[in-house]
């Protein structure tokens, strides 16, 4: 192979905070740093178990930086979130480093006026109640894709 590969980080602040959920979908755990994103707020969503984020002045969401991945990993991330997400680039504060700022990527709930948008979405309460069955669709997802084994 030729050339460079891009490197790549992104915000994750749902079931990709879930390293189970990342290795299906990667083949491996990448480096990682608890971040927060400003002025946005997760919302849960009806009738799905997946959170949605959108601006919010005032308001923070929790999460994760995944880093180091290459261009696939990237556009496997972009299929895993499919069209319901654009992603975006924010600003996020690295929380393990005495709040140093970090340009990134995330993915934003493309409706932005979604009705179906409410409250706050809770990370443990989703690993109790739905990442048994989150795991098995990301499974299947990523057997469809086909991915390559990872070579490390």
């Amino acid at each position: 192979m030729s050339g460079t590969v891009a490197i790549h980080s992104v915000f994750v602040y749902g079931s990709l905070m879930a390293d189970d959920v990342v290795r299906l979908l990667l083949n491996r755990i990448p480096q990682t740093a608890s971040a927060t994103l400003p002025d946005f707020h997760r919302f849960s969503i009806k009738g799905r178990v997946y959170p949605a984020i959108l601006p919010a002045k005032a308001d923070k969401v929790s999460g994760k930086v995944l880093f180091g991945l290459t261009d696939h990993e990237l556009n496997v991330l972009d299929e895993f979130e499919d069209i319901e997400y654009e992603r975006e680039n924010v600003q996020v504060l690295l929380t393990d480093s005495s709040d140093e700022k970090l340009q990134t990527k995330t993915y934003v709930w493309a409706k932005k006026d979604d009705p179906d948008l409410y409250g706050t979405w809770d990370f443990e309460e989703w690993k109790q109640l739905h990442m048994e069955g989150f795991l098995k669709m990301t499974k299947e997802f990523a057997e469809e894709l086909n991915l390559p084994k990872s070579e490390i």
